[in-house]
């Protein structure tokens, strides 16, 4: 009886476990890389645009960094947008009246300088044009400032320029991070997904204290 009760336990466990091994076949990584989100991943030059899943996506890029098409316009752009931002802050020390707006456009000018340094070197690094390739102009990038808003922006002073400032700066901020989005998405490079995060980070704090401001 004893030999009997056992092999009928015994045959009970391995039924268990062979029902748990047959449960989880269906989960397994391809399961998993089939239902994650897709991303658009840009051929580099003279090659087409692939989907690939997110997981997809990841093991590329770990294996071949090289910066594709989004990557490098981002850089490129991103350096004129950057240059815009600049010019608007070199305005304030003489037109603005407000301290605060003041002590903004210094930590915008403290910032970006550098990383339109960043951004050169690191296009230099891989070789690449230093200007924007095929783009209209201005009005390609998100949330630059018209030439007639620039005028507008030169010709104002004290409570009026300030407020003419920051409304301005937040678009042009607004537009950044939508590049910045765009590139983490599309692109290939590690460094510059880097370079979009801290424009993020940044930007989007000082959108938050800009609208503070405003009020």
């Amino acid at each position: 009886m004893r030999f009997r009760r056992a092999s009928v336990v015994t045959a009970a466990l391995l039924a268990l476990a062979l029902a748990g091994c047959d449960s989880g076949a269906d989960d397994g990584p391809k399961g998993a890389r089939d239902t994650g989100p897709s991303v658009l991943v840009p051929g580099k030059p003279g090659e087409a645009n692939r989907t690939m899943s997110a997981e997809e996506a990841a093991e590329h890029r770990a294996q071949d960094d090289t910066p594709n098409s989004a990557d490098v316009s981002y850089a490129q752009m991103m350096i004129v947008h950057h240059a815009q931002a600049l010019e608007m802050t070199e305005l304030v020390p003489e037109r603005s009246e407000s301290a605060s707006v003041k002590g903004l456009a210094e930590r915008i000018s403290a910032a970006q300088k550098p990383e339109i340094e960043v951004m050169r070197d690191w296009l230099t690094s891989y070789k690449k044009p230093q200007e924007p390739q095929g783009h209209a102009g201005h009005e390609a990038m998100p949330g630059m400032a018209t030439d007639a808003q620039l005028a507008q922006l030169r010709a104002a002073k004290g409570a009026a320029f300030d407020k003419l400032f920051l409304t301005l700066m937040i678009t042009h901020h607004e537009g950044a991070i939508t590049m910045a989005t765009d590139v983490k998405s599309q692109g290939n490079n590690i460094q510059a997904e880097e370079m979009a995060d801290d424009v993020v980070a940044q930007q989007t704090s000082e959108i938050a204290r800009m609208r503070g401001m405003l009020r």
